[in-house]
């Protein structure tokens, strides 16, 4: 997701600096012609705008805070946007220490997959004072197709983890009604034509349909990365008083394909586990 926000960035003519943990990864950037760092703080120099999309709370935590963190790089009147599916409580720990740095965060997780980050196709949700975002627009713009105003910083963390879990849990229920298709001697392919075109016919049971009777796993979305973001909402929803029950059943299933060493492939592969049961 990173490498495809950072590609769009340098082709709309921003001058970019990337870190990668993995320098391998930010070669074709370098390519592109973004200057690669050593560390985020050496990234984070000198930067307007600094960008964060890593994989949780942990990793975002080592990126920002530290010695060789961005913050620590970064100069008063910066601006931090934080694009990663975190939980809520580290977002506003972060906002406070990006304020004791002086620098403005804007909470803005995003909704699409890798092949939407790459087209610029990507759909904000922020969080953060509405002058903060006038400051960024145009970064913004050049990586998405929508920008949401949501409110304070958490609010895009907050959307974010309640969209996630919700898609899960479609891909878990999909999953098990597949099976059993597949099973019961019907028509698979008729099935899911009735499935697709009615109700349930979610543009994501649709692309995630033809993952699955593909099958083609290659990763647009990791399963592991879902079941990451299922746990943080359940823990969101205690906090709220909701016991997300559903979110709890999907991430027993996406468990359940992470055993199977299946949490590098895409979640679509959530199915496999089910399909092996007897």
């Amino acid at each position: 997701m990173g490498s495809g926000m950072a590609g769009r960035l340098v082709a709309g003519g921003f001058p970019v600096a990337v870190y990668n943990r993995n320098p391998a990864k930010a070669a074709p950037l370098a390519a592109a012609g973004a200057r690669v760092a050593a560390s985020p703080r050496e990234a984070a120099a000198g930067a307007d705008v600094i960008i964060s999309m890593v994989a949780d709370d942990q990793a975002a935590r080592a990126l920002w805070l530290g010695t060789d963190g961005a913050l620590a790089g970064a100069g008063p009147g910066a601006v931090g946007i934080e694009c990663s599916t975190i939980t809520v409580g580290w977002v506003r720990e972060l906002a406070a220490a990006a304020k004791a740095h002086g620098v403005d965060l804007l909470d803005a997780p995003v909704t699409g997959s890798r092949t939407h980050a790459a087209a610029g196709e990507l759909t904000f949700l922020v969080g953060g004072e509405a002058a903060t975002l006038e400051r960024v627009r145009t970064v913004l713009a050049a990586m998405s197709k929508a920008i949401v105003p949501l409110g304070p910083p958490g609010s895009g963390a907050m959307i974010k983890l309640i969209n996630n879990f919700v898609c899960g849990v479609q891909v878990a229920a999909l999953a098990e009604a597949l099976t059993m298709i597949e099973r019961s001697g019907l028509d698979r392919a008729r099935a899911l034509e009735i499935l697709t075109g009615g109700a349930p016919g979610s543009p994501l049971v649709k692309t995630v349909a033809g993952r699955m009777t593909g099958p083609d796993y290659t990763p647009n979305f990791h399963l592991q990365l879902m079941a990451k973001d299922l746990t943080y909402a359940i823990a969101e929803g205690g906090g709220l008083g909701v016991n997300l029950a559903t979110a709890l059943a999907a991430l027993g299933e996406f468990k359940n394909g992470i055993a199977a060493g299946l949490g590098e492939r895409d979640i679509a592969a959530v199915i496999e586990p089910i399909r092996n049961q007897r």
